[in-house]
């Protein structure tokens, strides 16, 4: 049976990108290990420490910044994260300082919202009702 077991997001700068996926989205780094001038960088959720990792991944492909400025300035996400009440999410990541560009949102079977991960990505929040 085929299962997700790693997915990325490009990000502009791992450091920062660790920062704040660990003390604003409240991941936990998994993996960390030199990777040439990059790292194997990867985060989980602390509900799920042996799930899906995601992997905190260097945009330096020519094709990455142009890709990621465009579903930005669309307003597109680049991924969605689960959470159990968006609404209480926002507030919470709106306390520790992270931007929305789209507040919560009940669109009917789901609520969502979208924020900037400050490393060039939208992300949405979503929970189903």
């Amino acid at each position: 049976m085929i299962r997700i077991h790693l997915t990325s997001v490009l990000v502009d700068d791992q450091a920062k990108a660790l920062a704040f996926y660990t003390e604003k989205l409240g991941f936990i780094k998994k993996t960390d290990i030199p990777a040439g001038d990059a790292r194997w960088l990867t985060v989980v959720s602390p509900a799920d420490p042996d799930g899906v990792e995601l992997l905190l991944e260097p945009d330096g492909h020519p094709a990455a910044g142009p890709f990621k400025r465009a579903l930005v300035a669309d307003g597109i996400p680049v991924t969605q994260f689960a959470v159990d009440d968006v609404y209480a999410e926002v507030e919470r990541l709106k306390g520790l300082g992270v931007q929305f560009t789209q507040e919560a949102l009940d669109l009917g079977p789901v609520v969502t919202a979208v924020l900037d991960d400050t490393c060039g990505n939208l992300i949405q929040l979503a929970a189903m009702k």
